[in-house]
């Protein structure tokens, strides 16, 4: 195959088709005409081991490759959606759920184990502000569940102890102590490793299913293809830590 044209496929794959030119050679023989492909922007090369190694510290190339290109590979857009799913994910418990002051909308998406399934706790029970220190979660339309909402409040992560008064769930709200804020400053922490461990899945998901085509696609494109995925992971893992690091400082104060 000719170089120059598995050069230009490679870097079709990082613009829009629009970009890529094509130039028109006569033949000497019967007057064919043949079509030359030119790239309109410099081939992106892949660095050896040791170009690499020299330059470590220093910011890598980004590929940006073009999703019609790849789309009977692999659905990068697809696969970017799932990435951001995970972030929105993270920043609506951050919002939820991990609050210095807790209100009653902090507890009406705790999930409860019930013989139906698992529901939210504002679907089985009435939660209602009694007063600033307490929040009171009404039972009377599923006083079966009351002792699974009780579980499910005590183990939420918000530091909650839940106490039981006929059909009544009472809970205190915490003091906002020192101890209280560095609390919940773990809890996003292990929340934000939980998102990451979705992300590591999902890129893992997407390298595996690259490896079904490797007998189809030529080794240059999947490359290239897997340092995008790359790319779209680590750039999720940075928002991530992002986040956390602006919720850290909120819960800190």
């Amino acid at each position: 195959m000719n170089v120059s044209l598995v050069a230009w496929s490679i870097a079709a794959l990082t613009r829009p088709v629009s970009e890529v030119t094509l130039k028109t050679m006569s033949g000497k023989q019967n007057d064919h005409r043949q079509y030359m492909a030119y790239p309109a922007l410099p081939v992106r090369h892949f660095a050896t081991k040791k170009a690499k190694a020299k330059g470590k510290g220093q910011s890598q190339t980004r590929v940006n490759i073009n999703t019609t290109l790849v789309e009977d590979i692999i659905n990068l857009e697809e696969l970017d959606e799932e990435m951001k799913s995970v972030m929105e994910a993270l920043k609506d418990n951050f919002n939820k759920t991990l609050n210095i002051r807790t209100s009653p909308g902090s507890l009406d998406h705790i999930t409860v184990v019930t013989a139906d399934g698992k529901l939210a706790l504002n679907q089985i029970g009435q939660i209602s502000m009694k007063s600033p220190q307490l929040i009171l979660v009404n039972m009377s339309s599923f006083p079966e569940c009351t002792a699974a909402a009780i579980k499910a409040i005590r183990e939420s992560g918000m530091n909650l102890n839940p106490e039981v008064e006929g059909m009544l769930i009472r809970v205190p709200i915490p003091k906002v102590t020192r101890e209280h804020r560095e609390m919940l400053v773990k809890l996003a922490k292990q929340n934000t490793n939980k998102a990451k461990d979705s992300l590591r899945k999902i890129r893992t998901n997407a390298m595996n299913k690259l490896k079904k085509s490797k007998d189809k696609t030529s080794e240059d494109t999947l490359r290239l293809i897997e340092k995008q995925i790359s790319q779209m992971a680590d750039d999720t893992v940075a928002e991530l830590d992002r986040h956390l690091a602006v919720k850290t400082k909120e819960l800190l104060g």
